[in-house]
């Protein structure tokens, strides 16, 4: 973000090689908020940094970006005014119909949003909710796999930003919408697990808007160097709470106006 990180690049790194080795081993660490308090929430960024580009010089490939604490109970839960973002990476993407292992993930929640695919590159920190809704390609009902390397999801704002937004994999809905004729907002959600009901929202719960959160992200991302390209997507933010999922569930989230889509895990 823009404020300056102040933090020995020694503690950043060791944080970043921490997440990653966790990642990797499926078996997730300590919480690292004392460690990088001394930085605040640049620090946290500084290391999230630093593994989207080791990402990317393993050959990984940048598809888009995800909101986080939309929610401002959540928000005013962890102490902070403002949501937090992640990357989304080509590999994080599973098809709609496909099987999720749970080998993927290490303690896997589940989250209905409405993602946005935008149809041109968002270059301007300054970027107007006009433009914004010009460069909407179209959007897609998601289910997002959150996830956390940090144990017992025992996290603070410090933690969830170090691990990319405490981001897992996304399951996008194969049937695009126009934004035409679509109030966001007022598009209510229901997500089932093994059809009983785990979470209702709405899109008003996103910063007052799916387009809202979306206008925040797209300043920001511009800002920081990293801008949302053509052909990118957006994960725009829970639509309601998260729910816990185990081997053999189906997911099923519903968005008014939006559509359905379905995420299922192996047995």
């Amino acid at each position: 973000m823009s404020e300056q990180n102040t933090l020995d690049p020694d503690i950043i790194e060791e944080a970043a090689i921490a997440l990653r080795t966790a990642a990797e081993k499926r078996s997730p660490i300590p919480p690292l908020r004392e460690s990088l308090s001394g930085g605040g929430v640049a620090a946290a960024y500084a290391v999230q940094e630093l593994n989207t580009r080791h990402a990317l010089s393993s050959g990984r490939r940048l598809v888009g970006r995800k909101i986080g604490l939309t929610s401002r109970a959540v928000q005013k839960q962890l102490g902070v005014d403002q949501p937090d973002y992640g990357m989304l990476f080509a590999d994080m993407d599973v098809p709609e119909g496909e099987p999720i292992g749970l080998g993927r993930v290490i303690q896997p929640k589940v989250e209905a949003e409405i993602a946005i695919v935008v149809g041109r590159d968002l270059l301007q920190p300054d970027l107007t909710i006009a433009e914004l809704i010009r460069a909407v390609e179209y959007v897609v009902p998601a289910i997002e796999v959150v996830d956390s390397r940090i144990a017992n999801w025992d996290i603070r704002i410090l933690d969830t930003i170090a691990d990319n937004a405490s981001s897992g994999l996304f399951v996008l809905g194969a049937v695009p919408r126009k934004l035409d004729g679509l109030d966001l907002r007022a598009c209510g959600m229901v997500m089932e697990c093994r059809g009983e009901p785990v979470s209702v929202g709405a899109g008003v719960a996103c910063l007052g808007s799916p387009i809202s959160a979306s206008l925040w992200l797209a300043r920001v991302m511009a800002r920081e160097g990293r801008p949302l390209l053509a052909g990118d997507v957006l994960l725009s933010g829970a639509l309601g709470p998260m729910a816990t999922v185990a081997a053999g569930d189906v997911v099923e989230a519903r968005i008014n106006g939006v559509g359905t889509v379905k995420a299922a895990f192996a047995s």
